[in-house]
């Protein structure tokens, strides 16, 4: 029996999420705001993170091209009680994490950039 896309997907977004302890939830959503695959706690709406990481993406590209930033690599919110941070899947999905307000950036980044290339590959 064959592992379906989705699967391999939210697989990947669990294995993301347990190297990295200060990532309290993962999803990949396209571009249309639509939930792909996600690794969310029970308490978050894949449907709303999905919307509102469609349209941080969106006015992401949007200013990075308007004011002369190039392409669009990542977005990153800061709250008091922690980080969402979306980066994009090629043209069509984004991947979107948050993560603990005592998370070290550092290593997140370079975590979601290797999800990114793994995630990619199976989009």
């Amino acid at each position: 029996m064959t592992t379906s896309r989705t699967q391999k997907l939210v697989d990947r977004l669990r294995d993301f999420q347990a190297s990295s302890p200060d990532i309290e939830g993962s999803a990949v959503v396209s571009v249309d705001g639509l939930p792909i695959a996600s690794a969310l706690s029970q308490n978050i709406e894949e449907d709303r993170v999905s919307a509102m990481s469609a349209a941080m993406l969106s006015l992401g590209e949007r200013i990075a091209s308007e004011l002369g930033r190039g392409k669009l690599d990542q977005v990153y919110i800061k709250g008091k009680n922690g980080y969402v941070m979306l980066m994009a899947l090629g043209d069509e999905a984004v991947l979107t994490i948050m993560a603990r307000k005592e998370a070290k950036l550092g290593l997140i980044l370079l975590d979601m950039r290797r999800a990114v290339e793994d995630l990619t590959k199976l989009i």
